[in-house]
């Protein structure tokens, strides 16, 4: 480890903080001018910006044959964007959750993970999957613009009023600054992102880290810090369509694009290991599965509910260390973290469904 890793490692971080400032910004001023929904820039724009990362990170290592990097890193961030980046926005600011992304967007995750684990149960991912992934994201990101073409309408005066503290003069800027904020804060995330991963990576190395759990831990946290710096910033703004959007369209951007590309860049595709299908996907699927009765009671992430989201993360995490290093603390945590898991779903299940219930028996909208 270089004298220069830790100040690399601060720089990163201002990085991040300021790249997320100017792109929440820009998004937010985009989506007002335009009549867009900000929930579908967030799942756009900000979405698959954010991403770069994790595309950059896994299509060099599927180049250069570091493919366990390549698959850990994109079920590593779907992991960290859910039970981590959801969870502390959740705890910053309740995030209000809207209809399509509940309806849609959430149940696209899922489908898509669970189609991405079934192309890796014969302990590969290759080109043709990767193919196939990476033509989902196109039809996806198609799909998406002509939607948001039917639903453009001019923004509701709430929006602008909620929005007057978080752009001030950027509104009145041109269109074409607004763009270049947008482009100028994702540049400045990604080169956060880059000195934070290199940084953290060094240290994993000189601490004896393998592979596979550099790639789920470190690298995805690294490459995940421009969601997490966005989703926070948007969330504290008040810019919570833009949170919860740009963590569910960077899970789906993450499996079709990110891992799509990665598999056609691989010469002989992904190798997925026993270990990955018995723990990481699981757990990737897992949580993306309990966003659904989380959602459904009340339509919003509770503050409550996001410190337990990230309580989860940090139990997966010391669990993946034990495990990489035979700790026999191991064979106890892993049993004990499923039993509780599994009664934390049964818990947001039931709460769920009476949420939902109660709401339709008040014959409320879905907000």
């Amino acid at each position: 480890m270089s004298a220069s890793t830790i100040p690399l490692l601060l720089v990163g971080l201002v990085c991040l903080v300021a790249g997320a400032e100017f792109l929440v910004k820009g998004a937010a001023a985009i989506a007002e001018r335009l009549g867009i929904a900000p929930v579908v820039v967030g799942l756009t724009v900000v979405a698959f910006g954010t991403s770069a990362p994790e595309f950059a990170v896994s299509a060099s290592a599927a180049i250069s044959g570091e493919t366990e990097v390549a698959l850990g890193n994109v079920v590593g961030s779907n992991i960290v964007n859910v039970l981590l980046i959801l969870g502390a926005s959740a705890v910053v600011s309740g995030l209000v959750v809207s209809a399509r992304i509940i309806r849609i967007d959430i149940p696209i995750m899922i489908g898509v993970g669970i189609v991405a684990l079934v192309m890796s149960l014969d302990n590969s991912v290759g080109r043709v999957d990767g193919a196939i992934l990476f033509a989902g994201i196109i039809a996806y990101t198609v799909w998406l613009i002509r939607a948001a073409r039917k639903e453009q309408q001019t923004v509701s005066d709430e929006y602008r009023t909620a929005n007057e503290a978080i752009e001030g003069s950027v509104r009145e800027r041109p269109m074409w600054a607004q763009i270049g904020l947008v482009l100028v804060g994702l540049g400045i995330l990604v080169l956060g992102s880059q000195l934070l991963v290199g940084s953290a990576t060094d240290i994993a190395v000189e601490l004896g880290v393998s592979d596979l759990v550099i790639g789920l831990t470190v690298v995805a946290v690294g490459t995940s810090l421009p969601e997490f710096a966005t989703s926070m910033l948007a969330a504290f703004r008040g810019q919570r369509d833009i949170a919860v959007g740009n963590v569910v369209g960077s899970n789906i951007f993450n499996l079709m694009c990110v891992l799509g590309a990665s598999g056609l860049l691989a010469g002989d595709g992904i190798p997925v290991s026993d270990a990955a299908l018995r723990l990481d996907f699981p757990v990737m699927l897992a949580v993306s599965f309990v966003l659904l009765p989380i959602v459904w009671n009340g339509f919003m992430i509770k503050r409550w509910e996001g410190l337990l989201l990230c309580a989860f993360y940090v139990v997966y995490v010391v669990y993946l260390i034990l495990d990489s290093n035979d700790h026999e603390a191991s064979s106890v945590v892993g049993p004990a973290a499923l039993f509780v898991s599994a009664l934390v779903l049964l818990t947001f299940s039931v709460a769920g469904y009476q949420g939902w219930r109660r709401h339709q028996a008040s014959g409320l909208p879905i907000p």
